[in-house]
């Protein structure tokens, strides 16, 4: 097998962010500074065919939320500012939050309505109407017999 050998670093501090990153399976709650917090989802199908998917984003303000419809993901985006007042105790979450969602089919970003209420944000996304049917008949073309089958 060839390929680039690993960088071997020299230093006698390596690098945390290569110990500690996502993958890492130990140290639960920790994660480096400039990554974003993931925002916890639940996304449900009704039978009008609407997706809804809910945010749990509580003390946001709605216009600290940002959602983004490109093709088929929908993504919500929020950051969450630390007070000045000094605190005995905290254990709140403060900085960027972010979660993309993946749906089955290209979202009609005309027709999407956002609500946020009691630290939820609703999400509601009226898909288009799918056939569903997987079975059909393909039509078989003869190929004339000057045509050279590509054979590589």
């Amino acid at each position: 097998m060839t390929g680039a050998k690993p960088e071997r670093r020299h230093s006698f501090f390596p690098d945390f962010d290569t110990w500690f990153g996502r993958e890492f399976p130990g140290l639960p709650g920790w994660r480096p500074a400039t990554a974003a917090h993931a925002i916890p989802v639940e996304v449900s199908t009704g039978d009008d065919g609407v997706y809804t998917l809910r945010a749990e984003l509580p003390g946001m303000d709605p216009d600290d939320i940002t959602l983004t419809v490109d093709d088929n993901l929908v993504t919500v985006s929020a950051e969450q500012r630390e007070s000045t007042e000094d605190k005995d105790h905290s254990e709140f979450r403060y900085g960027a939050f972010r979660r993309t969602v993946r749906l089955p089919d290209t979202i009609p970003a005309d027709d999407v309505d956002a609500s946020y209420a009691d630290g939820i944000l609703t999400v509601r996304i009226p898909m288009p109407t799918q056939d569903t049917r997987t079975a059909r008949t393909i039509r078989v073309k003869r190929r004339a017999a000057d045509d050279k089958e590509d054979r590589s």
